[in-house]
């Protein structure tokens, strides 16, 4: 027996790893929208018997859609969805420049997001954590019906405690407080922040959570949003999470920049719904009642806004459909901020057609990064970009986090997602689209402040770079995808 198998184990082998191999192939190349994607994971299934289909199955199956947990997330719409859902709409085009590139800007935004475009928001950017994090903890001492908040980190360091401890105490003056952190997200500190907040009665979900911290085959389908909301009446939005590396009081002078926004109007109805759409999903809690309603106010500010939400489920793809609308309107300027750039070659080719438009398209990237084989895929890529005409900036000091776009001093999309294959693909996102001059023109004052400080990348700096860095840089980017 035992000489026959050493005799036939080879044969055994091919056939095993052709009966795994196969299907697993032809369910890529049946399932996959891209070419290059389906192209890709075949080859690595066929070439690299039962190891392949293995990182098939882990990483290459998007489970959300097609599987009965994506069931349950549509199932999951709360009441409050519904009702900002059908929210009318109301002489929308009154709401944008009559210009009609910005009208039919505004109905692709009709077609890609599942809410109405609303009047009299007021949207004030919060530079870093010097300026959020105060402002958050502010609201939600005076918190009197609910306070939300979700995260992708949640650190349990100084910041952290001192939003942990702020939640506990809302909690004991009998304000309705639930707290939602990304599975993955929650195990960047130990112990996790959870503890505490358990320990001090508020109730705490993590998202696509499981026996091991996280689920999985769902380990790399990551919650990215980053929304509070107070009493219906007060939300914060934007790319930072909590941790203390964002305040000076903790970060030893390495602080680290990003930007957030308070907002209040009609836009935080959406916001909210948001997080209950997530927390019935994770929960299976619908949050109903006196607590949970909005109360009628005054539109206290003139920013049309609406949520944009993308994720591997029912809004795949939103985000990159709305940039690529965004930019093929673009007459005069593209300004772009984002801490991890890796735009497919959609992305890629529509910035630059905007630049040999005659379109000024300025990007501005961390010359600091803190995730290096992103910034080694980035650097790479940059090529691409630059000999279309764009300008590429590295803005210098510390890591720059913040997510933001304008276009034409009209419009902005502000948000969670970074311009990258994770956020683009498989990340659940949260990002605003705003119409407003005067917000717009501030926005665009701070990302010329990050450019005046700035060091331009160009094909010169590209190729000065020794031979083995930019050797290793196109290896890193070949797996761009998957970071």
């Amino acid at each position: 027996m035992v000489e026959a198998w050493w005799e036939y184990w080879p044969y055994l082998f091919a056939a095993l790893s052709a009966a795994i191999g196969i299907p697993t192939a032809v369910h890529a190349a049946m399932t996959k929208e891209d070419p290059r994607a389906a192209i890709a994971w075949v080859g690595v299934i066929l070439l690299s018997p039962f190891l392949g289909a293995l990182l098939y199955l882990v990483a290459g199956i998007n489970r959300i859609r097609r599987t009965s947990i994506g069931n349950k997330r549509f199932r999951a719409e709360s009441r409050q969805h519904r009702n900002a859902v059908q929210a009318k709409d109301i002489d929308g085009a009154s709401l944008v420049p009559p210009e009609p590139r910005f009208q039919s800007l505004r109905r692709l935004g009709n077609g890609v997001s599942p809410f109405p475009l609303t009047p009299g928001n007021l949207v004030e950017p919060l530079p870093g954590g010097d300026a959020a994090y105060p402002a958050m903890l502010k609201a939600i001492a005076k918190a009197r019906r609910h306070v939300v908040l979700s995260s992708y980190i949640f650190d349990n360091d100084p910041v952290g405690i001192l939003f942990a401890d702020a939640l506990i105490e809302a909690h004991r003056r009998g304000v309705e407080v639930r707290v939602l952190i990304d599975a993955v997200g929650t195990r960047y500190s130990r112990p996790p922040i959870v503890g505490r907040l358990q320990e001090g009665g508020v109730r705490v979900e993590l998202f696509l959570g499981g026996l091991l911290g996280f689920r999985l085959p769902y380990a790399n389908l990551r919650n990215h949003r980053k929304i509070m909301v107070v009493d219906g009446e007060t939300g914060f939005t934007g790319g930072m999470n909590i941790r203390a590396g964002f305040h000076s009081e903790y970060a030893a002078g390495e602080v680290g920049r990003d930007m957030h926004f308070r907002v209040r109007g009609p836009v935080v109805e959406q916001l909210l719904a948001v997080f209950l759409d997530d927390w019935v999903f994770a929960s299976s809690e619908e949050l109903e009642g006196p607590a949970w309603q909005i109360l009628d106010s005054p539109a206290p500010g003139g920013t049309a806004a609406r949520c944009v939400v993308s994720g591997p489920d029912t809004y795949l793809a939103a985000t990159h459909t709305m940039i690529m609308g965004a930019v093929a309107v673009a007459r005069h300027r593209i300004a772009i901020c984002s801490p991890y750039f890796l735009p497919d070659q959609q992305l890629i080719g529509a910035i630059g057609v905007a630049a040999r438009r005659g379109v000024e398209v300025d990007i501005v990237i961390p010359s600091a990064n803190n995730l290096r084989l992103v910034d080694f895929a980035m650097t790479a890529q940059l090529d691409q970009v630059i000999s279309a005409g764009c300008r590429v900036w590295r803005s210098r000091g510390t890591f720059d986090h913040a997510k933001l776009m304008t276009v034409d001093g009209n419009w902005a999309y502000v948000g969670s997602s970074n311009l990258d294959p994770r956020s683009l693909r498989l990340n659940f996102e949260l990002d605003m689209e705003l119409f407003d001059t005067n917000l717009v023109s501030r926005l665009d004052a701070h990302l010329r402040g990050r450019i005046k400080d700035a060091w331009q990348e160009t094909q010169d700096t590209l190729k000065a770079r020794p031979f083995f860095k930019r050797l290793r840089n196109r290896m890193v980017w070949l797996a761009s995808p998957y970071l």
